[in-house]
């Protein structure tokens, strides 16, 4: 997952910072150990290059499609699942008008320090779409909000667990070389479906 690359021209506004591949690994080994992947379809909502999909896809996820509003990133995406042997459907639109629902949504969702509350449709179309889990990562600032939404949705957290993430300066406004932000992997049985 560590070929996966990283957006060239990453976004401020829609907060395009790469996933760390170790604690992409650690989300999607932890579903797959929760819930098994293989066989199951998996959503990953706001997918940017793909590194959630196509670990999703090389550990047996059938079908996985990833969803995201760049388009400009998915021939990166198309052509990181290629390489990895992964089998990822990429889709250029925003995350809210997305209607198929998958077994598993995986996400590292915007964390709204650019724009407030940019995490919220992810979550809600994560708990609309999602039939037996949700895995994702978020600001630890959001505990509170997120495990609210899913009590409302009926749904069970399995596990929060905080990840080291550090984030490399990525947009012009950033001073530091590397910020260490607080960021939580969760892990959320929605239930719908066995």
């Amino acid at each position: 997952m560590q070929s996966v690359p990283p957006p060239p021209h990453p976004s401020a506004p829609l907060e395009q910072v790469v996933t760390p591949a170790e604690a992409a690994a650690d989300l999607l080994f932890s579903l797959d150990q929760r819930f098994g992947l293989a066989g199951r379809s998996v959503l990953d909502l706001g997918c940017g290059t793909g590194r959630l999909a196509v670990g999703a896809s090389l550990l047996g996820a059938r079908p996985v499609t990833g969803v995201e509003v760049d388009a400009a990133l998915l021939p990166l995406a198309r052509a990181a699942a290629r390489a990895a042997g992964a089998t990822v459907a990429f889709r250029a639109m925003e995350v809210s008008e997305w209607r198929r629902g998958a077994d598993v949504v995986v996400m590292n969702a915007p964390f709204g320090a650019q724009t407030r509350h940019a995490d919220r449709p992810f979550w809600e179309q994560a708990f609309t779409l999602a039939q037996v889990a949700v895995g994702a990562f978020a600001s630890s600032a959001s505990r509170t909000f997120i495990a609210r939404l899913a009590l409302d949705r009926g749904a069970h957290v399995v596990d929060v667990t905080p990840v080291p993430w550090n984030l490399p300066r990525t947009f012009a406004h950033h001073r530091s070389a590397n910020v260490r932000i607080a960021v939580d992997r969760w892990a959320i049985a929605t239930g719908t479906k066995s």
